[in-house]
């Protein structure tokens, strides 16, 4: 195995895979009404999703510029990790607001 080749995806999978966790980390936190340290876990998660972005931007421009990207089944994977932690930075945020309201 090439590990320089899946190195890439492999920090895509650990850095949205925190940022995921680090949304649900918020989710229970709001749960508890603890809304400040809720905000900062969503805050984390956002930055680390930023950073997942990053590399996968980088993997773009690479393409674009005509220097083909391997795409294999960890690619497709760390793809996937992307999306979901996307989805629950997403779904997150709006159960904090919930939260906030239900409180209130």
């Amino acid at each position: 195995m090439n590990e320089e080749k899946y190195m890439n995806d492999f920090n895509i999978i650990s850095i949205a895979g925190m940022s995921k966790s680090q949304s649900l980390l918020a989710v229970k936190e709001a749960k508890l009404g603890n809304f400040e340290k809720a905000e900062e876990y969503l805050k984390s998660a956002e930055e680390m999703m930023n950073e997942a972005h990053l590399l996968q931007f980088q993997m773009l421009q690479q393409e674009s510029m005509g220097n083909s990207v391997d795409v294999t089944i960890v690619t497709v994977h760390a793809q996937d990790h992307i999306t979901m932690a996307l989805m629950m930075h997403q779904m997150a945020s709006e159960m904090i607001d919930l939260y906030k309201r239900i409180s209130k």
